[in-house]
């Protein structure tokens, strides 16, 4: 198709030519834009409309209000979080001190490891409950760890205690003497009235005479510190120990002092070698038990090993 157009402009004539497809693009344009223009309007109109509808109002407020009451969620759940992680961390430096404390105990108790094994967990079970169990809510558990600290810092001050006091028990068990003050020999004198080797006189005797061979040990009967070590008189080679809580002990007629003053001995460690020093009659060692400066019967301390 062509168009024949006479300009004004110094009476010009213009030709345009309009194939086929040029006509078709024409025609689509002409139908798509007076569509287009109504589709906007129609959508403008549209939002408009659901601006100002109630419902829609409703709808969209309704949905910021969800939408922060899971902001406030998502909150609470991270305090919870940080609240339960610092919770958790007290809790274990608790269960770390009283593992330690329970080792210790079960060692100075003398306990058998197998019995009170602290690196395993305690053995549990029992059969499964029929019941339907309501789940545990994080305030309600958080409640429960808190109740368990304080459960865990009661146990721990009790166990503490009870430390205390076995370690007091065993340190007095250690200095209080007990046992034989030989480890190879016989008792060849006991405490108490007697009559004199040398003079045939009745006198009393305030210690126990144990016999053997001469140069075997002679060991102390409590841990202490030695405060004489050397010969006095009657006794020929005396040792004296000082064991605490108002306890000494001697060790007479020693052939050799193995020991000097100030030494720090435990229950059976060797002191001297056994001899006839002193006011004898033969090897022996001479045993006295004084408490708070006074002699006492060495028979039942010889007897409560």
């Amino acid at each position: 198709m062509n168009i024949v157009f006479l300009s004004q402009h110094k009476g010009q004539v213009g030709n345009l030519r309009l194939t086929r497809n040029k006509l078709i693009l024409i025609a689509i344009s002409t139908l798509l834009i007076p569509a287009s223009l109504i589709y906007t309007g129609f959508h403008y109109g549209r939002t408009i409309q659901l601006e100002n509808d109630p419902v829609s109002t409703a709808l969209r407020a309704e949905l910021s209000e969800q939408k922060n009451e899971v902001e406030h969620a998502l909150d609470e759940a991270d305090r919870h979080l940080n609240a339960l992680s610092q919770q958790l961390g007290k809790m274990q430096a608790r269960v770390i001190r009283l593992d330690a404390l329970g080792r210790r105990l079960t060692k100075v108790a003398k306990l058998d490891k197998g019995e009170f094994d602290f690196d395993v967990a305690p053995a549990l079970g029992g059969p499964a409950s029929s019941l339907e169990l309501e789940s545990v809510k994080v305030p309600d558990f958080i409640q429960q760890l808190e109740e368990l600290s304080r459960q865990l810092d009661d146990r721990g001050e009790q166990l503490g205690v009870l430390e205390s006091l076995m370690m007091n028990r065993k340190l007095q068990q250690a200095v209080r003497p007990s046992g034989r003050p030989i480890t190879k020999g016989w008792t060849s004198s006991y405490y108490g009235m007697r009559n004199d080797p040398f003079t045939g006189k009745r006198e009393h005797h305030k210690g126990v005479d144990f016999a053997g061979k001469e140069g075997s040990a002679v060991v102390s009967v409590a841990s202490g510190v030695i405060t004489w070590a050397s010969d006095r008189s009657g006794y020929g080679n005396l040792v004296e120990v000082s064991h605490g809580n108002g306890y000494k002990t001697r060790y007479g007629h020693n052939k050799t002092i193995l020991v000097k003053v100030g030494d720090k001995v435990n229950k059976g460690d060797k002191l001297a070698l056994m001899g006839s020093t002193g006011r004898s009659t033969g090897p022996h060692v001479h045993f006295e038990v004084l408490r708070n400066g006074r002699h006492v019967n060495p028979n039942k301390y010889v007897s409560a090993r």
